[in-house]
């Protein structure tokens, strides 16, 4: 039998879909559910090493939502799959207050970002930056990336020119690759109203608006002592 969540409303079920599209559009992988109690974590993975002596960072994105107390689960599913549930769901809505009940699809075991579990706690805050700073920095590597790929490259190249324009430090913000603006451009973390918050603990950098959270796996260094 197939797990199953409960989001609060078609709310809830609108913004689950939008965050998927965005992250599908990076990387049409797989998503990582997490249910425990009344909070469900939504992880995606936007860049992660291909291969053991890859020294790329892990660039993960994450979004919490409300759920009806459910049985605890950690499942590992394709995007596009649960996307096109969430479709025929919202298909179906009468009542847009009403809970939604999500059935998971088939689930994966060969995801290796999915292995990677972020820390819960321990996190010590550093110095904050701007949406506009981070913007400037993903659009710039944007570009960067298009220029340096032409169509018709093989996918190992195409990896290792992303690997160094996102694994690049931000100037400014050392401890930061690049990949992590990109990931919270891409899935429309950043807002003009937003601070953008940055924590570390051990090799791990997590950088929070109000819209969601960037989670980044780089080399075990720190600048917190």
């Amino acid at each position: 039998m197939s797990r199953t969540f409960t989001l609060l409303d078609s709310l809830a079920l609108r913004d689950l879909q939008v965050f998927l599209g965005r992250a599908g559009r990076v990387e049409d992988g797989s998503v990582r559910l997490i249910s425990a109690g009344s909070v469900l974590a939504v992880y995606v993975a936007i860049f992660y090493p291909v291969g053991l002596l890859d020294e790329a960072p892990t660039v993960l994105g994450l979004r919490t939502f409300a759920v009806t107390d459910t049985e605890a689960f950690d499942a590992v599913v394709p995007v596009r799959s649960l996307i096109e549930r969430l479709n025929r769901l919202e298909e179906k809505v009468t009542d847009p207050a009403e809970p939604v009940t999500v059935r998971l699809p088939i689930e994966v075991n060969t995801v290796t970002w999915a292995a990677i579990s972020p820390p819960r706690g321990g996190w010590v805050a550093l110095s904050g930056t701007s949406p506009a700073m981070l913007e400037q920095v993903a659009t710039s590597g944007i570009d960067e990336v298009a220029a340096a790929i032409p169509s018709g490259t093989g996918e190992q190249i195409v990896h290792r020119v992303r690997s160094e324009v996102w694994g690049r430090p931000i100037e400014g913000l050392e401890h930061v690759p690049a990949g992590g603006a990109f990931a919270a451009l891409s899935l429309g973390f950043l807002g003009d109203d937003d601070s953008v918050q940055i924590f570390e603990t051990g090799p791990w950098t997590r950088l929070t608006t109000k819209r969601g959270h960037v989670l980044i796996k780089r080399k075990a260094w720190t600048l917190a002592r």
